[in-house]
């Protein structure tokens, strides 16, 4: 839409505020909320000032003039405000030299999407990114000077099986036996359907829903495919959806990786694909139907994947999912059909349009626009350098001999592990000036400072039931 057509569409629809959404660095959205006066077409030019020394990662106080620029064709009624909403989402701007801000994650990936054109080598990279979540009745949490306490609860976890109470029916999920179940046994299909009428108000292409593998309340709702930037405003979007409708039934969603001890965390496989015009650029005669260029792409992602989780995989708790022995990937390689490899090649079809890769080992923490954008510039390093991803290994690699599966390369065991791999390799991700060295430098400063040191210094419960009596 243009922003004369959004005026006239929020008219139409007696829009009151206006809600404009951004990025901070880490990766959540923040609002802020004007009277739909405010808003007119030069507002869509100009933007709005805002105060950028008091957001997660950005600008010092001394330079904190920051502008805030609705984009025209991401504007949707928003389903939620009391009263009627049109909810923006915005491009961040310096307001001395009018350049985007190179710290605002849609920035970067809008400048992925125009180096990628650049390069002759396709003019679009499609994500079909499969956010899994969890749903649960209530949560609880916090760390003081001699307390630490977290809990989850959830009618269907195996764990409320022997509670005695009315309310029980005994159809709770087991461990890993997720998937698929009908109900009464999936108590969170009707909320999923809520959540994919709200998305498709939106606009959004939903494949459909379905209950996730672990218990107490996992699930999966599916998107199909769009280019880079509208995705990542898609998967912005979606989070939105999927918590909000969840409190409308009383319950909380997080997208946590590992929120269960024991039981599969949350994923964000991730399918990508690259295209000329109409032409898809994946699809060849090579192994499993791939392309030449689909599988430099391949040897692009697994070669940098040790820094590119630094991105995808963004949290301490990212690596408590990435663990042998549950269906997240621990190891680098690729393979046709097979779950427990880092990239998988789809094959449900014979036909060109749906030949794509699947990255799997992302998890729905990472900062959507970071982290698609990271993705495109592996793929393309992979591409213009010709890096041969090697032989694909088609076996289960959970039943591989300890020798055998040790020799493989593997994900990062940390966050730490992951950031110290992008201090070494990011040279792929400043081509184009996509990613500065300043971003680079800052998010493992950020990250390092803020979420890891942290965490070490705290004392853990399972440390007390390691050490209390020694």
């Amino acid at each position: 839409m243009t922003p004369r057509q959004v005026l006239e569409m929020a008219r139409k629809a007696g829009v009151e505020f206006v809600d404009c959404r951004f990025m901070d660095f880490p990766g959540l959205w923040q609002h802020t909320t004007y009277p739909f006066s405010e808003l007119n077409e030069q507002a869509f030019k100009v933007g709005f000032g805002f105060d950028g020394s008091l957001l997660r990662g950005w600008q010092a106080i001394n330079e904190s003039d920051m502008l805030i620029v609705p984009v025209a064709d991401t504007a949707r009624l928003d389903p939620f405000f009391d009263r009627p909403t049109l909810s923006v989402i915005c491009d961040i701007k310096d307001p001395v030299t009018r350049k985007e801000y190179s710290r605002d994650p849609r920035s970067i990936a809008r400048k992925a999407e125009a180096y990628l054109k650049t390069t002759g080598i396709a003019d679009r990279a499609c994500f079909g990114p499969e956010m899994e979540f969890f749903v649960f009745d209530n949560a609880c949490y916090d760390q003081t000077i001699n307390e630490a306490i977290c809990r989850v609860d959830s009618a269907e976890g195996i764990w409320n099986r022997g509670r005695r109470a009315p309310d029980n029916l005994g159809y709770q999920v087991r461990q890993r036996e997720g998937y698929f179940p009908c109900p009464p046994m999936d108590t969170m299909s009707n909320l999923r359907s809520e959540m994919v009428t709200v998305m498709q108000q939106l606009g959004i292409p939903v494949e459909g829903h379905h209950h996730e593998v672990a218990t107490g309340g996992q699930g999966e709702v599916d998107l199909r495919y769009q280019d880079l930037v509208r995705m990542a405003d898609t998967c912005m979007y979606y989070k939105y959806v999927v918590k909000n409708v969840a409190a409308r039934f009383g319950r909380v969603a997080t997208f946590m990786p590992k929120p269960l001890f024991d039981d599969n965390g949350s994923g964000m496989h991730t399918h990508f694909s690259l295209w000329k015009g109409d032409k898809p650029l994946m699809a060849g005669r090579h192994y499993a139907g791939l392309s030449q260029v689909g599988l430099y792409a391949i040897g692009g992602i697994l070669r940098h994947a040790p820094s590119l989780l630094a991105l995808t995989n963004p949290t301490t708790n990212s690596y408590k999912r990435l663990v042998p022995g549950y269906e997240a990937p621990t190891r680098l390689v690729y393979s046709s059909r097979n779950r427990s490899a880092a990239i998988r090649i789809p094959v449900y079809q014979d036909n060109p349009k749906t030949k794509r890769i699947e990255f799997r080992c992302p998890d729905g923490m990472a900062n959507p626009y970071l982290a698609f954008a990271a993705m495109t510039m592996a793929a393309i390093d992979g591409i213009a350098h010709k890096i041969d991803p090697g032989d694909p290994l088609d076996k289960d690699l959970n039943a591989l001999d300890a020798d055998e599966f040790a020799a493989l390369p593997s994900t990062p065991r940390s966050l730490e592990q992951a950031l110290t791999a992008l201090e070494a390799d990011h040279d792929y991700l400043l081509a184009g000036n996509v990613f500065t060295e300043d971003v680079i430098r800052y998010w493992i400063k950020y990250k390092r400072e803020n979420e890891i040191q942290p965490l070490d210094m705290r004392p853990h419960p399972w440390e007390f039931c390691m050490y209390f009596d020694g």
